[in-house]
């Protein structure tokens, strides 16, 4: 069984890559009898969703004109 560091990595690795069948397998298991993994779990997946919706709402289109220069608003 790989450590809580390196079973970190592997979940940090499964936001930007599908895992092996193996890779899941053990997170899997670790995550069953390690709480600080599964809040660390937690934690990411809320991260790469406010991400998304942070993209999501502040694209270039929604971004408000600046008011020229020398102009009061």
């Amino acid at each position: 069984m790989l450590s809580c560091r390196e079973e970190t990595e592997l979940m940090s690795q499964a936001l930007d890559r599908p895992l092996s069948f193996g890779e899941r397998f053990q997170l899997g298991l670790h995550l069953m009898i390690c709480k600080g993994c599964r809040a660390t779990e937690k934690h990411l997946l809320f991260l790469q969703a406010a991400t998304r919706a942070w993209r999501e709402n502040h694209d270039s289109k929604h971004v408000p004109p600046q008011p020229n220069q020398g102009e009061t608003p």
